[in-house]
């Protein structure tokens, strides 16, 4: 197979999967790789995710490694087969690779749940509230690479609105529906969308007032992305040094964990709907 320059974050998952395999059977990546008709160097590229694997030979590893988990082998098989070129491919070489990677992993997973404390989520965002918070975080960034970031950021809100929409909560803090990005106007616009969103049946949100006891998670933001199986899982963390893919168990029951905290200190849907209309009616 071809050797891929910058393997996305779904294909890089995949290889680190195919290593977890291996490493877990304690088998050597030589003994694999001659296995696969391959060499250990052709076997780093495919656990790097800098090169493919057919369907043929991933089960071939799966039954050498005594795999017996079909739910994950059928998963693996559906990563490594899969040739989806979603809209997000009209961004490559335009956006950064990390938003790619972000709009397809949000497209293959099965729910998603978010917290929020500083901003509006970026599936709840209007294009205007991107718009400001995007000049206002790069202010460098020109007219000619604002607009297909927040175009992107458009596209994305399609994972929660098309035909067949992904199960999606949100925990915010009143503090993310409260500031400013811009103005008046704009604010309050983005609470009216977010109040129309959230009719939707598979959509929830959760308030956190400013003035409920218990909350200590001012740093909680964060996004978990549900796998076709557990096991593939992955967190999103974003941070001043950029935005990092999480699908280490430890990690991810460390994020699991952290959303159900943060959800206790909230109000419950009803009273959230509730909560964001008053704060819409008051500006």
């Amino acid at each position: 197979m071809t050797m891929r320059n910058q393997p996305t974050a779904r294909q890089v998952r995949l290889g680190s999967e195919l290593r977890k395999l291996r490493e877990t059977a304690g088998k050597p990546a030589k003994e694999v790789a001659g296995l696969l008709g391959s060499s250990s160097a052709h076997m780093s590229q495919i656990e790097a995710g800098s090169s493919g694997i057919s369907e043929e030979r991933l089960r071939r590893l799966a039954a050498h490694c005594a795999c017996t988990d079909e739910e994950l082998i059928e998963a693996l098989v559906g990563m490594a087969t899969d040739r989806t070129r979603g809209w997000w491919e009209e961004y490559r070489g335009v956006l950064p690779p990390v938003n790619l990677d972000l709009a397809e992993t949000e497209h293959h997973a099965t729910f998603l749940r978010e917290v929020a404390i500083t901003y509006v989520p970026g599936l709840f965002q209007t294009p205007d509230y991107a718009r400001a918070l995007f000049a206002y975080m790069r202010p460098e960034l020109p007219e000619s690479e604002l607009i297909p970031r927040v175009e992107h950021r458009m596209r994305r809100r399609t994972v929660i609105g098309d035909d067949n929409p992904t199960p999606y909560e949100a925990v915010v803090h009143e503090f993310a529906l409260r500031i400013r990005v811009a103005d008046r106007h704009v604010s309050r616009t983005q609470l009216l969308a977010v109040l129309e969103q959230i009719e939707h049946a598979h959509i929830t949100m959760r308030v956190i007032p400013t003035d409920q006891d218990g909350f200590g998670g001012a740093g909680a933001s964060m996004m978990y992305l549900g796998g076709p199986v557990p096991q593939l899982d992955t967190g999103l963390r974003e941070g001043a040094t950029g935005t990092a893919f999480i699908d280490a168990e430890p990690h991810l029951k460390t994020l699991r964990t952290l959303f159900r905290k943060v959800e206790k200190a909230t109000l419950d849907p009803a009273a959230s709907r509730d909560f964001v209309h008053r704060l819409s009616k008051e500006l």
